[in-house]
């Protein structure tokens, strides 16, 4: 594929991306990633580097602390890459699941990076605070899962593929509904998910009322590329007020991330290019791997021409994206 021939999208990954060590690859070789760490910091007040780096107190996987510290290191890896690049890819659209929507919107500029952390640590302390419940990923599709979830009274929370829906409720009702799936749809898992609350369902309802005046407080610029709405689906326009309706109504409703991948395909997007955080059970940033990537291939599997995927996630993923050695 020629570079004239590429349709770029930067991608960012949401909560349980997160690690204790995040970033400090970067910090330990480039100066560039420290100032983005230090820019945090006096933002939000406290030491972004120590909570990402050390996390001393065990607070990296508290949501008011998870969401900076993902979108300081969404942010610390495109920093670097591009630094690294001698010829950027350059993208036509952004997307992000869940809090990478943040992360998209500054990579966009319709979001400065300060804005965008005191968002997300505002969005944290309230999902945090206001939030109940639990969440679990069912392996069956939209239809099979909405007549259980409303039977139980949970509420749908995210579409990651067509066979992947997460739902939240309580404890209780995340537990009957299990059992109801495990009886009636044996060969179906119902996966416990490590969250403070039944994110983006009607349990966050408060926490969003709260969050719509932290929303009016900061200025959206209309995007550079277009960004992709978890609410949606389809592609944010261009009016603030828009962008901020639709960031509030995220908060309670589904992550329809399926149908953002689906309008990056539309879109003819042919190269996903995904940045910062990191899942697995190494402990160094070396030994993570990608959060979406496993989720954009399989979506993508039968489309044709198959799209390509990078990560930059961390130096060494990011050293060879950009073409470095």
């Amino acid at each position: 594929m020629s570079d004239t021939d590429q349709r770029v999208i930067y991608i960012f990954p949401g909560q349980g991306s997160q690690y204790s060590g995040i970033g400090s690859d970067l910090c330990a070789e480039f100066e560039s990633a420290c100032r983005v760490y230090e820019q945090a910091s006096d933002v939000l007040g406290y030491d972004m580097a120590r909570l990402s780096h050390e996390d001393p107190d065990n607070q990296i996987n508290l949501t008011r602390f998870t969401q900076p510290v993902l979108l300081t290191h969404h942010i610390a890896c495109l920093t670097v890459y591009r630094e690294l690049a001698e010829t950027p890819l350059q993208p036509v659209a952004a997307t992000g699941h869940s809090l990478g929507e943040y992360s998209a919107l500054v990579a966009a500029e319709a979001l400065s990076f300060e804005d965008a952390l005191r968002l997300v640590s505002k969005r944290g302390e309230l999902m945090g605070t206001h939030g109940e419940g639990e969440m679990a990923a069912l392996t069956v599709d939209l239809e099979t899962a909405q007549p259980l979830a409303d039977k139980h009274f949970c509420g749908i929370a995210g579409l990651n593929l067509t066979d992947q829906t997460v739902v939240g409720g309580t404890s209780a009702d995340l537990d009957a509904l299990a059992a109801e799936m495990a009886e009636v749809h044996p060969k179906k898992k119902a996966v416990r998910l490590k969250t403070e609350g039944a994110f983006h369902t009607y349990y966050m309802v408060t926490a969003a009322r709260h969050f719509r005046e932290e929303l009016d407080k900061v200025q959206i610029n209309a995007p550079q590329i277009k960004v992709l709405s978890n609410y949606t689906g389809g592609f944010h326009e261009a009016d603030a007020e828009t962008i901020k309706s639709r960031l509030f109504f995220q908060l309670f409703h589904p992550v329809n991330w399926v149908g953002c991948l689906q309008s990056a395909l539309d879109d003819g997007i042919n190269l996903f290019v995904e940045f910062g955080g990191g899942i697995g059970s190494g402990e160094g940033p070396a030994e993570k791997r990608p959060n979406l990537e496993g989720i954009i291939k399989k979506f993508t599997r039968r489309t044709k021409p198959k799209p390509e995927y990078l990560p930059a996630i961390n130096l060494e993923s990011i050293r060879t994206t950009a073409g470095v050695e």
